[in-house]
């Protein structure tokens, strides 16, 4: 099975690399690291990632996966990306992402009336897709699966490889991997930390937030504006 991983600038490579770990792990599936070029490629941290494919010779997709992060923004209106999503979705068996990842998708008109989820930051902005907002670590709505912010892109490969070959050997694979969470600080998510702290993030990251949902506006009436000119 081929998985096309999507490896883009200014991602967070923690929802890509959670699970190329686990995909890694079986050897049914084939990697593909892709994007425009195969010029390397840096995250929003600066680490530096190498591209197997670009889009003209990627293999077509089992599996397609879009990780998220700030370059998300970009690529909701950039119409080679969502075209080479729509292209890849139209044969795969599944189309998933982790994090923001779930709004490029949605760009691509491929969540509408999904349940999906993404960064609790983000999460309510599936809406405006016509996708169904679900804050659950890991969510599956027929061929589509999501998981949430950053870390839960281990959580998410490891339910689709269940999915896939078997709890057996996915949990041979969390094991191998000694994935076994137990944080130092109580509170990881936004319904577990005090309200304090979740207030003092949004407000740090107010500015950006607010590009991104106007992003995503803008993003939504693409789409809605495309399904109507095929319509008529």
């Amino acid at each position: 099975m081929h998985v096309v991983m999507l490896l883009y600038p200014n991602l967070t490579q923690l929802d890509l690399t959670g699970p190329y770990e686990v995909f890694g792990r079986f050897p049914e599936l084939e990697l593909h690291l892709v994007w425009k070029t195969r010029d390397p490629v840096a995250d929003c941290r600066g680490l530096t990632l190498l591209p197997t494919h670009d889009f003209a010779d990627c293999p077509p997709a089992d599996i397609l996966f879009v990780p998220g992060g700030p370059g998300q923004l970009a690529l909701m209106e950039d119409a080679e990306v969502l075209d080479f999503l729509r292209r890849q979705a139209a044969g795969a068996r599944y189309i998933t992402s982790v994090c923001t990842g779930s709004l490029v998708l949605a760009a691509a008109g491929l969540l509408a009336g999904r349940r999906a989820t993404s960064h609790w930051l983000s999460l309510d902005q599936l809406a405006l897709f016509g996708a169904e907002p679900v804050a659950e670590r890991v969510v599956m709505d027929g061929p589509v699966v999501t998981g949430a912010g950053v870390t839960s892109g281990i959580d998410f490969a490891l339910a689709l490889t269940a999915r896939i070959f078997g709890e057996a050997r996915a949990r041979h694979a969390q094991l191998f991997m000694e994935y076994d969470p137990a944080p130092p600080f109580p509170g990881g998510s936004a319904t577990t930390s005090e309200p304090a702290l979740v207030e003092q993030i949004r407000a740090e990251t107010g500015a950006f937030q607010t590009r991104r949902h106007e992003a995503a506006q803008r993003a939504a009436a693409l789409l809605s504006a495309g399904a109507e000119g095929a319509a008529s």
